[in-house]
């Protein structure tokens, strides 16, 4: 007798279920291990097209932003060169010229206890300096002559308030203009 046929009812029936010899249990335990490596294997390839798509969709948006960088940084350059331009000696005397301003004359100082250091000088007109031909609205309304004060260099200076600045063409000798500027610009 072999052992199956002792066996029976529910131990019968486990019995089958489980390998016996070499011929029959292979095929059942192999099964298992085989879904497993497919899953495996399945889940790695996709992983790994959905990494290649969000590393190329990352390439792109470099690009894009690389693109973007170049095209601001072309523009900062505009500007800067617009700025160095405007800027340039020349090109501000040309505009203060079309204003109407002519080149400041000797400046004089106010010391801490409120006495004047230097003579002021009147704002003339230098060999480089050529007057630019007034604007025709400017030529035709012509500002009525106001008096000016004289001032004596002998008497000291009492600190007024400054007046508004305006561009004048030809400025009268008592007015003082502000100390250049050493800001370095």
């Amino acid at each position: 007798m072999s052992p199956r046929g002792e066996l029976r009812g529910r131990a019968a029936r486990l019995a089958r279920l489980l390998p016996s010899g070499p011929a029959g249990g292979g095929q059942a335990a192999r099964t298992p291990f085989v879904l497993l490596v497919v899953l495996l294997l399945g889940g790695g390839l996709i992983t790994l097209l959905m990494l290649n798509s969000a590393l190329n969709e990352g390439s792109f948006r470099l690009n894009d932003l690389k693109k973007q960088t170049t095209d601001l940084t072309e523009d900062e350059q505009a500007l800067q060169r617009d700025v160095d331009a405007y800027a340039a000696p020349d090109s501000l005397q040309r505009r203060a010229r079309e204003l109407g301003m002519v080149p400041g004359g000797d400046p004089a100082f106010l010391n801490p206890d409120g006495t004047v250091r230097g003579v002021p000088g009147a704002a003339a007109p230098s060999a480089l300096w050529r007057p630019a031909p007034r604007p025709p609205e400017v030529a035709d309304t012509t500002p009525s002559p106001t008096p000016t004060p004289s001032a004596t260099p002998s008497a000291p200076l009492k600190a007024t308030p400054p007046a508004p600045l305006k561009a004048t063409p030809n400025p009268t000798s008592s007015q003082v203009k502000p100390a250049p500027s050493t800001s370095g610009r």
